[in-house]
Formats: structure tokens, sequence, C-alpha cells
């Protein structure tokens, strides 16, 4: 059974997130998605894109049957909508693929990936500039609410939205997002679009808490970061016994954010739970505050002279 349980903070929807997710971006085997619930992780993400939905739901599967919970409402399940369904007419049968394939009724929360729309017929993120096409904000999001609806999702949500698109999104809502998933850590700590998320009731939570660590896009420039370094020293003799990683998730924690942690390290799985029953001190929120800003996956590979966005600052409301 779990080692303990992870805290919880209700959404808009009324429903309940526990505030550390595990991630599944690269597919993780079905032992450690065991182990993880054993751990005590009730929240798991997955999207169409990553390929994991299908080995998440066998996962869940055999979790009930080995009795680690009790019932599918113990657990609290993330998709989302990849680029080539975000369209109107094209949401409801992505969401009813998505829960074939994890073998449920429903998902816990369902985002839109990004504010992005491919053509049908592109593969995943083999795309060039012509085959991304205007996204329409307005239609998709009057899908994800027709999801909301049904009782397919229990929540809905984006992903990877900057102010000015979520303005307009909440413009022409009828149910606002539950949920804005989007990069943060403590070198890309999104001040702003924090606040206006808060200011409008919806939830943030944080991909790639450690800043793409060992990801192709990603840099070691958190885990290697002397802020967080003189913070881990200063509470324990060795810094490898209290690690960079519990303090950048700890601080995402305090600032009232879900970070989504990806590693299929047992002990690692276990340290990134451990972050519940201490406190940063406001001299280290102070020096964290200082830390210099980089955003780290800047998604250029959306940006093109003839496409919806010609900018970087287009893509991410001015906030790049």
């Amino acid at each position: 059974m779990a080692d303990k349980k992870i805290p919880e903070v209700v959404l808009n929807s009324g429903k309940k997130i526990p505030t550390i997710g595990f991630g599944t971006g690269s597919t993780p085997p079905q032992q450690t998605l065991l182990d993880a619930i054993e751990i005590g992780y009730r929240h798991f993400d997955t999207a169409a894109l990553y390929n994991t939905e299908e080995p998440l739901g066998q996962a869940v599967s055999k979790a009930l049957d080995l009795g680690l919970v009790k019932n599918r409402d113990e657990l609290f399940i993330t998709s989302k909508l990849w680029c080539t369904d975000a369209h109107h007419d094209l949401v409801l049968p992505a969401l009813k693929t998505t829960l074939k394939k994890l073998g449920l009724e429903y998902v816990d929360l369902y985002l839109i990936h990004w504010p992005v729309r491919f053509k049908q017929d592109v593969e995943g993120l083999n795309f060039k500039s012509e085959d991304i096409i205007p996204f329409d904000i307005k239609g998709t999001w009057e899908a994800m609410e027709e999801c909301y609806r049904l009782g397919l999702a229990k929540s809905i949500g984006v992903s990877n939205f900057g102010i000015k698109k979520l303005s307009t999104l909440l413009e022409n809502a009828k149910i606002p997002p539950a949920v804005n998933q989007v990069e943060m850590n403590p070198l890309w700590q999104q001040g702003k679009l924090r606040e206006f998320c808060k200011q409008k009731g919806i939830h943030v939570s944080a991909w790639s808490p450690l800043g793409g660590y060992n990801l192709s896009w990603g840099s070691s420039a958190v885990m290697e970061n002397s802020v967080l370094h003189e913070i881990a020293e200063a509470r324990k003799k060795s810094v490898a016994q209290f690690l960079i990683m519990q303090i950048a998730l700890r601080w995402i924690y305090e600032q009232g954010v879900t970070p989504i942690v990806k590693s299929f390290n047992k002990e690692r799985m276990k340290k990134n739970t451990e972050i519940f029953d201490w406190e940063l001190n406001q001299e280290d929120l102070d020096k964290i505050n200082q830390i210099p800003q980089c955003r780290f996956q800047k998604a250029e590979m959306f940006v093109s002279e003839n496409g919806p966005y010609k900018s970087l600052e287009e893509l991410w409301d001015d906030d790049v």
C-alpha cells in the first residue's frame, strides 16, 4: 500500500487533483507504474502524442487486480488532445480513442496540448511548416466543454497557453479551464501567468519541473544551479542526501502549482514525493526569486513565416 498520502487541491470543477503527478512522456515499464502507485502516486499524466495511454491503462487495470488501489476513482488520470485533432469536430472522437486506449470510461482531466493545429494527416511531430494551420480556440473549447458535459472528462483544461490566449478562451467559455499545464521551474517561474491564472481560478500544473534534465531539448541548468545547491547544502551536510530536485519541487508546490515529475528510478520516485513535510524559509524563497530566468522549451518548431505564429512572441503571448 501507499507509503503516504499525497495532498490534494480542489479545482474549479469541484474535483480534487493530487499535488504531484507522474509523467509518462516516455514509456515507463509496467512495473515502474505499479511501483509508483505503491509509493503513493495517484495522479498520472499522459497524452495522445506520447503513445503511453495504452501501457498506462494496462497498469491501472493490473493495479486494481493486485489491490494496490481499491477502485478507479482513487486515481487521477490526465490526457491531452494532440494538434491534429485541435478542431471542433475532432475533439470528441479523439477523446473516445484516448479512452479506448486507456480502457477507461472517463479521464479526470483532458487538456488541449498546445494552442496549435496541424493538418489531420500529420503523424506525431513529423510536420512541415505548411502543416501548421489556424487554430480556432473558441470552436475547439466548445468541443472540450461537450466532453465535460458528457462526463467523459471530469475536468477540462489547456497546456502551454499564455495570458492572451487564455483571455480569448475565457471570453467565450461557458466552462472555464480547470488547469493550465505549462513549463515551470525555478529558472522559468511564470510569475505573471501564475498570477493571471490565480485571479481566474485556473490551477497551474508544471511540466519539466527540473528544466528538461536529461532530455534532448532540455538543460542541466536547474540541477546545477548554484542557488539551489546552496539551499540544499544549508539543509543537510550532503547535497546528495537532500537532492536538488526536492528543493525545486518543493518550491513549485509552495507556489500552489502541481509538478509533473518523470523519473523511473524507484529511489528518486520516492524522493520526489518527500516534499510535503518541510518548508523553504523566506531567505530561501528570496534567493530563488533572484535566479535569472530562461524558457528552455521555446517550441520554435511551431513558428513559421506563413503560419499562424510568425514569431515566438506570438506563440507565447510576448512572454519569451
